[in-house]
């Protein structure tokens, strides 16, 4: 191999969106109205689970966990996009690179088991309501939510180590708005072999369980939700699980777009589209789709508004 190629690579530079170069200013403020939505209607969701004790139910412990996560992975890549819009600062050290895969590797992966816990404690409440408060108790919720979180931050850990020890001898420009793992493996020079076989360890022994939980869960909600006799109780049944339902089928699909499909059909500029739809876009649908299709939520944001008022 040339010298040249066993130089270590101490910055990369996120080339974003070069192909609207006209439109730097625009996509700036159009992104931080989109970042600053995902973190008002984030906290709101997290500020109303708070302050109204009714909201206090296993339900609505994890959508404030799920508000959290859709916080903290929009603030792993989005500010970062923003500074190459504004500044055109496009530089990034190797270091902080590998940081922000890492963070978004976590996150993706907490939000796999996190899923599949809300998918649990929806299956136990409309399929055994009589039971559902003593399954789904306090120290339970805990449990699964700190197993959720200390899970989703062991899993990546071996394939940061191995992306960060590969040598980019072939460019240091990453085509994406973010330190996407596609992305820096198409700059890679090593043998990418044992970090592509630990990416389907970990689908086959983290995702793939995750989504099969989720999809049990939901097979037995519908079946129970059918053998209602009544329309009008089949109608408020689904409406407990539909938001979660919405938010699953939004998740996996934007998945399945970006990981699932054949290699002729995939390219990174597609990868940057479905990438940014799964990061950015979906963070910002999830508040709106609780609020919309939960009558607690909006009954709690009345409440609050009305106390406002009332001061």
């Amino acid at each position: 191999m040339e010298e040249e190629n066993l130089t270590t690579v101490t910055e990369f530079i996120i080339l974003g969106f070069p192909e609207y170069l006209e439109l730097q200013i625009p996509l700036f403020l159009l992104f931080l109205l989109i970042y600053l939505i995902i973190l008002m209607g984030n906290f709101t969701i997290i500020a109303l689970t708070c302050l109204d004790p009714r909201l206090h139910t296993p339900m609505y412990f994890f959508l404030c966990n799920l508000s959290f996560l859709d916080i903290s992975s929009t603030s792993v890549t989005v500010p970062k996009l923003l500074d190459i819009f504004l500044r055109k600062h496009q530089r990034i050290s190797a270091i902080g690179c590998f940081t922000q895969l890492h963070f978004f590797l976590v996150l993706a992966s907490v939000e796999f088991f996190l899923l599949a816990a809300m998918a649990y404690d929806r299956y136990v409440a409309i399929c055994h309501p009589l039971r559902y408060a003593v399954i789904i108790n306090q120290r339970l919720c805990v449990l699964m939510a700190a197993g959720t979180w200390i899970f989703g931050f062991l899993d990546p850990v071996i394939h940061t180590v191995l992306i960060s020890h590969f040598s980019y001898c072939r460019s240091n420009e990453i085509n994406h708005f973010f330190c996407d793992p596609s992305a820096l493996l198409t700059m890679s020079c090593s043998r990418t072999q044992t970090f592509e076989s630990m990416c389907y360890i970990a689908g086959t022994f983290i995702a793939l369980p995750c989504f099969m939980t989720t999809l049990t869960s939901y097979v037995y909600i519908i079946s129970t939700i059918l053998r209602i006799q009544s329309t009008e109780g089949r109608c408020k049944t689904f409406s407990t699980c539909s938001s979660h339902l919405t938010v699953v089928i939004l998740f996996y699909g934007t998945i399945l777009c970006l990981y699932m499909r054949p290699a002729y059909m995939q390219s990174l500029d597609q990868n940057k589209l479905f990438a940014l739809l799964y990061n950015i876009l979906i963070p910002m649908f999830n508040p709106i789709i609780y609020s919309l299709k939960n009558r607690e939520v909006k009954r709690a944001l009345r409440n609050v508004f009305k106390r406002k008022l009332d001061c």
